[in-house]
This record gives structure tokens, C-alpha cells and sequence, in this order.
């Protein structure tokens, strides 16, 4: 969220509010706008010290646009990002975390899809690059229903770079492709793990294919031949899941 930015909706907000309200500065809400939804907004954005502020549906619409904004805007500061470095030295190896990396994912609805997936699966890290990727704006926040405040975002300069660094540092990459030698569910995911996902009209670039030690592929049938990036994510987050929570025998 660069300076400047707004989030919008009424579960992004609240979730902002209960997670880091420090980043928020002023909260908007639609002229007579009420419910228990809505008081309950006030009194978290009171008890925060956050300035409210009614306003008619018109200036709501001059800060975010044509969105469903559900009467309810917030202004915030910038997004928390953490370095890489920062990121390698606080994780434990031991518990085979695992990262998603973005190649190029430039829908803000896609990006923020893929965080809330990655949340509820409980991966560790989304990588980022600071180039061709949709930022951390207030639509990425909708669309991830607050989950981007759930876990790390980590923006590099160089996704292949960090691939490399990642690599060192004793993690596995794995790409998702058509052309995988087995499928999602055949593919072991017991280690310290980076999945990359590519996006939907290029896939993985060639060059952050040759980091990967393994692909995978998403069997299609019916003569489908792509995903939409957010759902190839979840589906990899959730077999990587299922893997973990499986019981030894």
C-alpha cells in the first residue's frame, strides 16, 4: 500500500483495524450508513484513535472508484515488505517451510487471491519482485479479505537472484508446468520448499524455469489447457498442506 493508497470494503477494513491499525490513518463511511457491522467499525476505529469521518457515497467514489466499496474506505500508509535476508534469518528450516514466488502476477485480484490462499494454507512466505507484479494496494487487500497482514510479503529486486539465494540457503524450487514430469499430487514436498508460480499468459519465464530442481503439473482435462494463476496457487498450497498434516503411520 504506497502512500496515498485507500482499502476498501468492510471485512478488509475491520481486519486492518484488528491487525495493524497503525497503518491506518482515516476511516470513511457512506452518510447514513448503519448496522451492527458498522458501529462495530467505529468503536474498533474509536478505541484505535483512528479519526471517522461520514461522508457521502460520491467522495467514497472519488477515492477508490467504481468499486464495491460497501460504504467503507480507509486511507493507509505504506506496505510492510519484509527483505529477504530478514525473512531467511527468522525461519526455521527444520519445520520445511514453504514459499510461494510470483512470476510477473500483475492482477491485483489474482495477487491478492493467491495471499489469501496461501494464509489459509498456512505457507510461510509470498516473494514477490518489484517488477511486473501488482504492488500491495487496496485492492490486492480486498481481494485477499485482509489475509495479506496474515504473513510475510517479500519483495526482491531479482526474483532469479533470490531463487539462487534461496537455494544456498538450503531450500528446493519448484515450478509449476504443463510439461512436469509428475503431477501435483506425485510430487514429495517433505523440504524447505519454493513454488513458483508463473503467469497465466507467459507461465514461468524460461530463465526462472532453470532454477526450478523439479516441475509439476496440474492434470486438465476437456481440452482446458490453463488455470487462473490464484487457483493453480491454492491448489499447490492445499497439496502441500495435506502432505504436511498427514499422519505417519
Amino acid at each position: 500500500m504506497d502512500s496515498g493508497e485507500f482499502i476498501y470494503g468492510r471485512n478488509a477494513v475491520m481486519e486492518l483495524l484488528e491487525q495493524q491499525p497503525e497503518h491506518i490513518g482515516k476511516l470513511y463511511l457512506r452518510d447514513q450508513l448503519k448496522g451492527k457491522a458498522i458501529k462495530e467499525l467505529e468503536q474498533r476505529a474509536s478505541s484505535c484513535r483512528i479519526p471517522v469521518q461520514r461522508v457521502p457515497g460520491k467522495k467514497l467514489a472519488e477515492l477508490v472508484g467504481s468499486v464495491n466499496d460497501q460504504g467503507v474506505v480507509a486511507s493507509v500508509s505504506a506496505a510492510t515488505y519484509m527483505e529477504l535476508e530478514d525473512w531467511l534469518a527468522s525461519v526455521d528450516l527444520s519445520g520445511n517451510p514453504a514459499i510461494l514466488a510470483l512470476d510477473e502476477i500483475e492482477d491485483p485480484h489474482n495477487f491478492g487471491a493467491i495471499i489469501r490462499s496461501a494464509a489459509a494454507a498456512d505457507i510461510s512466505a509470498v516473494l514477490v519482485s518489484k517488477h511486473r507484479q501488482a504492488p500491495v494496494s487496496g485492492g490486492v487487500m480486498k481481494a485477499s479479505a485482509g489475509a495479506v497482514l496474515r504473513l510475510p510479503i517479500i519483495r526482491v529486486v531479482n526474483l532469479n537472484q533470490a531463487l539462487i539465494t534461496l537455494k544456498e540457503s538450503g531450500f528446493w524450487v519448484c515450478g509449476t508446468d504443463m510439461q512436469g514430469d509428475q503431477t501435483l499430487w506425485e510430487q514429495q514436498f517433505d523440504m524447505p520448499l519454493v513454488v513458483i508460480i508463473g503467469s497465466e499468459d507467459k507461465g514461468i519465464r524460461k530463465k526462472t524455469r532453470d532454477h526450478c530442481d523439479m516441475l509439476v503439473r496440474i492434470p486438465m482435462l476437456n481440452g482446458i489447457e490453463s488455470l487462473n494463476a490464484s487457483v493453480s496457487g491454492a491448489l499447490i498450497s492445499y497439496e502441500i498442506l495435506r502432505q504436511r498434516q498427514l499422519k505417519p503411520e
